[in-house]
């Protein structure tokens, strides 16, 4: 491993040593992740979806998804192109359900270790089978909403379903944006708990 190790940049070999710590039970760990990345990981789905909301969402679902599998992390390359692909990855997978035509299909990044990393995406069309499954979890997911406190049902309905933008919430509900985003960001958290211990369904 030492002799793979010096292949990579010392930032590179730094983010393995967080992950070190985050996997033993840093805390403060994931933290400095985060901040090492979160703009950058922002500017890029800025970059695909157009939308600053859209963008941060994404950007927090990523690291959700990144540190949640952080313990099968391999050091066989950097943690910047690993999570760059699952950011970019969840991504796709929002645009496809939005069918939204915001980025060329070419669109690539370059990883610190000068990797160019480049954005794939499959034929959006559903079969049948596949119809159902995606309906089937949606089912799912409203069910697992209904298990929320009633005010942060609404705002996830109004996020997620009906698809408004934080602006738009705010003044749906005559309530500060400030205060919109940090209850959204409180109802997600509970859903990502919510949603780990039905993840065998989901």
């Amino acid at each position: 491993m030492e002799g793979r190790k010096r292949q990579f940049s010392d930032k590179a070999l730094e983010d393995f040593r967080l992950i070190d710590r985050a996997t033993a039970g840093d805390e403060k760990a994931y933290t400095e992740l985060m901040a090492r990345y979160r703009k950058s990981v922002y500017h890029t789905l800025l970059k695909m979806v157009r939308n600053p909301d859209d963008a941060e969402d994404l950007t927090i679902e990523a690291f959700a998804k990144a540190f949640k599998n952080l313990p099968k992390f391999k050091k066989e390359y950097t943690f910047s192109t690993w999570l760059f692909r699952i950011a970019t990855n969840n991504c796709i997978d929002f645009i496809r359900k939005k069918k939204l035509e915001t980025f060329s299909i070419n669109t690539a990044f370059s990883a610190d270790n000068g990797d160019t990393v480049n954005i794939e995406i499959k034929d959006d069309k559903l079969d049948p089978e596949e119809k159902a499954i995606k309906n089937q979890k949606i089912e799912v997911i409203r069910e697992i909403v209904k298990q929320l406190p009633p005010k942060y049902q609404r705002l996830v309905q109004l996020r997620y379903f009906d698809e408004l933008s934080y602006d738009e919430i705010a003044k749906t509900l005559n309530a500060p944006l400030g205060t919109v985003k940090a209850q959204l960001h409180r109802a997600r958290e509970l859903l990502f708990d919510l949603v780990k211990s039905k993840r065998h369904i989901i």
